[in-house]
């Protein structure tokens, strides 16, 4: 239990930056408009709906995208090197990139998660649009299928991204907290 308070209180602090909470914010609104103004969920003249958008779209929308916005932000979040240190970071055989004294080293974690963050953005896009509106669900199914097999599925398919955005989430944060990244040793 007090690991898991002294982690928890590491995560805090990691994300009470105000460059990830300002790049956090700024994600979120991008996906937030993004989403919204392609699934015509925002009524817009280049967009449209034949079906109206059904609450747990409405939902889905407003949950992920501060999800989505959260996982951006820890992905510009970069490790700090001490001032007094120059390093070199190898990069693969043969190459290495020298890193200043006070420059930025690699990114936490790399791109730990990213697949699941995708998937989780792509399946939150497929549950919030209409279902008449999705060319490939209209192309196997028809107009009939489209409404029949694939709208009843659109809720289950906005539960999944959910989950999926929040797993990736929570491991994100996780590895934030943790300091989780690349060890940069000192030059002797």
């Amino acid at each position: 239990m007090a690991s898991y308070v002294r982690e928890s209180a590491r995560a805090l602090a990691a994300v009470s930056d105000r460059r990830f909470i300002a790049r956090a914010l700024a994600w979120s609104v991008v996906s937030l408009l993004g989403f919204g103004l392609v699934a015509a969920i925002i009524p817009n003249p280049v967009f449209g709906r034949s079906i109206p958008p059904e609450p747990f779209a409405i939902a889905v929308w407003l949950v992920s995208a501060p999800m989505m916005g959260l996982i951006a932000a820890t992905y510009g979040r970069l490790t700090r090197i001490p001032a007094a240190a120059t390093a070199a970071v190898p990069m693969g055989p043969g190459a290495a990139v020298r890193l200043g004294a006070g420059s930025s080293g690699a990114a936490i974690a790399g791109n730990a998660g990213s697949t699941a963050a995708t998937l989780g953005g792509m399946a939150a896009f497929l549950a919030i649009g209409c279902p008449l509106c999705n060319k490939i669900a209209l192309l196997l199914l028809g107009a009939s299928g489209a409404l029949s097999v694939f709208a009843p599925l659109q809720p289950v398919i906005g539960a999944a991204s959910l989950a999926l955005l929040g797993g990736t989430l929570a491991w994100r944060l996780r590895l934030l907290a943790s300091g989780n990244s690349c060890t940069v040793p000192a030059r002797a």
